[in-house]
């Protein structure tokens, strides 16, 4: 199973911990609007199910994928009413989310 794959089914079951565990424990998170980095330290369980339940993804689908690299396209609601459409590349390493990146632009 692809790294996307797993993403795919741990987001839809809405299965938090597993989502976490698809991230390296040097994993780090770069934020288009502000460029602030969170690691995986930064994250719990508790966070990702908040962000998993209060977000709606619609149209999610895996760009490219290979051994170094997932890029994924998807449109993003949020409990504010805010949508997005959002460009992530995530490397990998040891076949795990590794760095990731996202671009965002905001959808009216």
């Amino acid at each position: 199973m692809t790294l996307y794959e797993k993403w795919e089914t741990t987001w839809n079951a809405k299965d938090a911990t597993g989502f976490l565990d698809l991230h390296h424990p040097d994993f780090q998170f770069t934020f288009h609007s502000s460029g602030k980095i969170m690691n995986k330290a930064d994250m719990t369980v508790e966070m990702i199910a908040g962000v998993m339940k209060n977000e709606t993804i619609k149209n999610r689908r895996c760009i490219y994928e290979n051994d170094e690299i997932l890029v994924v396209h998807q449109f993003s609601e949020f409990a504010s009413g805010d949508k997005e459409a959002v460009m992530l590349t995530a490397l990998k390493k040891e076949g795990l989310m590794w760095r990731v990146e996202t671009g965002a632009t905001p959808i009216k």
